[in-house]
This record gives structure tokens, sequence and C-alpha cells, in this order.
């Protein structure tokens, strides 16, 4: 780097230090600057953190490219600016945090923002679930509301969730607009933060969302299921235990090392449910007592997981496949309206509505596009996200998804069946939908560009010897869904499968999603259709793997 850039790093750095609220990060950048560590000050300041649909996520520090107070202020400022443009002057923004690191300074900042820009701000009373603030914007008749949480990130990560009044998450070209706001946002002396005027929420607005739950069950159904539970160090656990123990269900019993909340996650690598051994206490915990299944929401509760006893131990069931067992229980229990679904997710619930005669829609990643559907009554994507409750959370809700499935498996229980025996009656009505995953984390962002280059450069022509019928790139958008950066490939032969490839929007992956159908006559035929299911998505992950370049 050259003396003339380093220097121009270094007054930037300054200017940035000199305004910096948080003693914390102020510290650091200082003792980066003193240090003369220009790699450091340059990975801080290259940028800043893009804000877009997912709002803000990223690792916690000083500087534009990080997570901090200063870019939270300013994040707060532009949709603060935003509102105001859309005539939502003295309109209310409900602020909900989660237990990370930061969580609570970054949604008092929040209000204080609002505050100045002369909206009104309410705050939730403590750390809580995701779905609870997604719930109080519709139950408040707030224009906005905003949640700090990365979700299942790692323990230095944290993000910002922006919501509409409607209550689902924003989308184009409302992103664009609040960017170009922040982006206007000249110095924090600039932004006004008055040190008070917000409304600090009391516990009425928990109690309502609690009161809500009971829809999502039918009244008098069997409620005698035993579950383990483990909030995953994040802020579930209360709500669930008041939530079950007000629609009476056993009492969970929870895993202990992961009940409270703790940013460090100190059990799990990942704290996602999804990932490798983030379970396995949760399973040493079902060894223990014996339970009939395993629920487990990732931190901000927003995500359920469910797990299910075999004769080899237990066994994560996969998204598709809750979500295909709550699909089958809502039309069990006469549910009409529309179930929609991502484009990454299963093609077993287009099956399933078919069937029951009830509507059907793909969309795009996320659930910032299934809220959107109309007529929405059910929702679901792979990534352990599901919408049971539309009218009172328009976004994926892990505690009203894991009542849901305890009211199904103790249905099955009572007839003496579980969730397994379920998941096989809808292999053999509508043939075994076989799902798996290739994820590729990286260190480097260019590996995920240069693998997209590659496909979409020279598109496999056959995948495990099936061969590729129809290659979209799903950045020119089809008949039914908007532009987004994808890849997605039909697979016809012997079997009909279906691969899609996208980066992650939220953390350093490339996503492949791969499903394969293998027809099933009967119960002796489920086995070898499951093995030789395996079969072709492995030799698929393989081919694709190879062309890709990953």
């Amino acid at each position: 780097m050259a003396v003339q850039e380093q220097d121009e790093l270094i007054t930037r750095a300054r200017a940035w230090l000199a305004e910096d609220p948080d003693p914390e990060t102020a510290a650091e950048l200082a003792k980066i600057i003193e240090a003369g560590d220009v790699a450091g000050l340059a990975d801080r300041f290259s940028g800043t953190l893009q804000f877009g649909t997912a709002g803000l996520r990223g690792e916690l520090g000083a500087g534009p490219m990080r997570m901090n107070r200063s870019v939270v202020i300013r994040a707060a400022a532009g949709l603060a600016a935003h509102l105001l443009a859309q005539g939502h002057a003295g309109g209310l923004v409900v602020v909900g945090y989660d237990a990370r690191y930061k969580s609570a300074d970054f949604a008092r900042d929040t209000a204080a923002v609002m505050t100045g820009a002369g909206l009104r701000a309410a705050v939730l009373p403590r750390p809580l679930p995701t779905p609870v603030l997604a719930y109080a914007i519709r139950h408040l008749g707030a224009v906005a509301g905003v949640e700090v949480t990365a979700s299942h990130n790692p323990p230095r990560d944290n993000g910002y969730k922006v919501y509409l009044g409607d209550g689902s998450q924003i989308v184009s070209p409302a992103d664009v607009e609040i960017a170009a706001e922040i982006d206007r946002v000249d110095t924090l002396a600039s932004v006004p933060r008055p040190e008070s005027g917000w409304e600090d929420l009391g516990e009425e607005v928990l109690e309502a969302y609690l009161a809500r739950t009971d829809a999502v069950l039918t009244p008098g159904s069997p409620r005698g299921v035993r579950t383990v539970y483990t909030a995953m160090h994040g802020v579930g656990k209360d709500v669930v235990l008041a939530a079950f123990a007000r629609a009476g269900f056993p009492e969970p019993v929870l895993v202990a090392e992961q009940a409270e909340p703790d940013p460090a996650f100190p059990t799990v690598a990942f704290p996602n449910p999804e990932e490798p051994g983030a379970m396995d206490l949760a399973f040493a915990t079902a060894a223990r007592v014996n339970p009939d299944i395993v629920i487990a929401n990732d931190p901000d509760a927003d995500r359920c997981a469910v797990a299910v006893p075999t004769a080899d131990g237990w066994r994560m069931l996969r998204g598709d496949e809750v979500g295909a067992l709550l699909a089958a229980h809502l039309v069990h229990k006469g549910a009409t309206g529309v179930f929609a679904e991502s484009i990454v997710s299963s093609s077993l619930l287009g099956r399933i509505a078919e069937a029951a005669g009830v509507g059907y829609e793909e969309t795009l990643t996320g659930f910032k596009w299934i809220a959107r559907v109309e007529g929405l009554r059910y929702g679901y994507e792979e990534a352990l996200g599901y919408c049971v409750d539309p009218e009172g959370v328009r976004d994926k809700d892990g505690i009203t998804a894991a009542l849901l499935v305890a009211e199904l498996a103790s249905e099955l229980k009572e007839q003496g069946r579980t969730l397994t025996d379920l998941l096989d009656d809808l292999a053999i009505e509508h043939g075994l939908h076989h799902t798996d995953q290739l994820s590729v984390r990286v260190e480097d962002l260019s590996v995920i560009a240069d693998a997209m280059a590659a496909l979409r450069a020279e598109p496999p022509v056959s995948l495990a010897g099936l061969r590729v019928s129809s290659a979209e790139d799903l950045t020119r958008g089809t008949a039914t869904l908007p532009p987004t950066d994808g890849l997605r490939y039909h697979l016809e032969g012997d079997y009909k499968a279906r691969v899609i490839v996208r980066p992650s929007g939220t953390e350093p992956k490339l996503k492949c999603y791969l499903e394969v159908v293998v027809p099933v006559a009967d119960a002796p035929d489920l086995a070898p259709a499951r093995v030789r299911g395996q079969e072709i998505l492995d030799a698929i992950k393989k081919d694709l793997s190879a062309a890709a370049g990953i």
C-alpha cells in the first residue's frame, strides 16, 4: 500500500475514533492505530457493511466493516429517514433484541435515534425470541420493527433485521432506499439521540403473544408427548416453557448445559441445530430421560429443529421432513388457504397441497418472500423455518412450530404411531422426496463467485447419470420469480431430481440444494428407496463439486 493510501486510511480511522460512542470499540481502534497495524485498519475500513434485505449482519468490532454502535446508529438514522419520507412521522417503531454481545446497546441506540427523529419507539422488556418482535409490530400497530440478532451465526457476530408495518421483513426497493438514507448520514453528531423518551414495554406484549400461540392448536387435541428441549444458549427457554404450560403439554426436559442465554455459546462451534455436533448434548439428555421427541430452537428461537428416536439413537429430521409433517397435520386439521415454500425446499409440499386441494406457491429464498404470499396459510423453508400462524406472526416462528409438532406427535402417540410412521405414509403416497445439501463455508468470498462463474460458463449436461433437462440462470428471473443470484437444474432419467446452487444471504457459504424423487409402491420398498436416493444425491454432490471447482 502506498504511503499516501496509508495516511488516508489512518486519517479515516482517527475520524471514526473521534466520534465512536462505545469505549470498548474505541479502545480497540486506538490500539490498532497506535500499533501502526495497516492491515488491521484496511480490514475494518475497506468499505462499509452493506444494508440489504437481510438488514445488517457481521462480526463485532470497530470500524465501518464491523457491527458496532456507530454502524447501528447510522443504520437507525437511515431507517428513520426512510420512514419519515414514507409519511410515517410520529409512527411507532418496535425494537427487540436477543442476548448476544452488544444487542441491548444496539436496541437502546435504535430507540434513541427513532425518538430523536420524531418517531415513537418502544423496546421489548428483555431479550426475547424474534417471533415476539414480529408479532408485536402488528399487535401494536407499528410502522416498522427492528430485531437486533445474528440468529444462529457464530458468537463473534451480531445483526440488525428490519421489518415494516405489515410484520414481514423488508424487500426491495425498501432495502435500497434505506441504504441510500444511511449513506446520507454525515457524522454521528448530526444524529439526535436523546437520553429518554421511548417506551420500555412490559410483559403485556409477551402475554399477548403467548395467548396467540394457543390459536395454532385444536381445542381438546391430545397433549401427551414428552419432550427434551434445548434453547441452544439462546432466548427461547422461558417462552417455550410458558407456551407448553399454557397448552397443557408435559413440561419439556431442558438440556441444562444450553438452557440459559450465553453469548459465548460455549458448548457449540456454531449455535445452529443443523451444524455437526450442535445437538449432541440434546441427544445425551434424551438418552437419559427417553422422551418421545427432541425439539431445539436456534438462539433467537425463530427456527425449530426436531429429532426422533431410531434403533441406532436419535436422528435429526431434515427441515423438509418437518415441513411436510406440519403440512400434512394442517391438512388433517382442515386448513385452507395457500401453502408456500421457497424454491430450495422440497417439492413434496406441492404434492401434498395438490392432493388436499389447497393453493400452492413457490417463492425466492427467505421468509421476507414467503410472508408476502397472498392468502398464506402455511409457509416453510428447509432451513428449519416454519410459519404456522401467519395472522399472528408473518415470519418463521420456532415457538408455534414447536407447539404444532408437539400436537402432531401427541396425536400419533395416541394411535401408537410416530412422526417417522407419518413420513413413511407420505413417501408411499407421493414418492420418497429425498433431499440433501452440499454446503461449502469459505474464508475468501471469491471462491463462491468463481464457482458460480464456472457453472454459468459451462453448465453441466448430466449429474449422477441423470440428464440435465433444463438449466435456469435465476439472475434473469422466471415467469413466477423475480431475479436472484442462483442456478436451477432439473434432471431426468431413471429418476427425477432437482439441484439449486446459490450463495448464502447471511453466511460466507455456497449452498447447493439437492432433491431426488424415488417412487415407493409399499412399505417394504422404503428402506431400499432411501438407500438408492442417498446414492443418487451423493453422486450428484461429487459431479456438481467437480463442475463448480469446489
